[in-house]
């Protein structure tokens, strides 16, 4: 049982990598137009809602996946803001 502990700690720490190659990929292409901004604010308000109970769990694989998580897709938030083409001025040209 104590194996299945750690891998679960260890899943739960790099689930939220898979976040990482999203967040390049926008960057280079410097376009996130594809991303529906509905889906980001709608994954990160459940991120924020569920986080909580995650930090002040016992259950440490949890506690890390909650920490991890909240702070990566915080980063796709970020990022897909600012590379979102709904927030540019009206009028204004590239």
């Amino acid at each position: 049982m104590e194996i299945l502990h750690h891998i679960s700690a260890w899943a739960g720490a790099m689930l939220p990598l898979f976040n990482v190659p999203l967040i390049i990929r926008i960057i280079k292409r410097k376009s996130a137009d594809d991303i529906s901004l509905v889906w980001v604010f709608g994954v990160w308000i459940c991120i924020l809602l569920m986080s909580p109970a995650a930090l002040q769990s016992q259950d440490f694989a949890f506690r890390v996946f909650g920490w991890m998580n909240l702070v990566f897709f915080s980063g796709v938030v970020v990022v897909t803001v600012k590379y979102h083409h709904v927030f540019k001025k009206r009028g204004t040209r590239d």
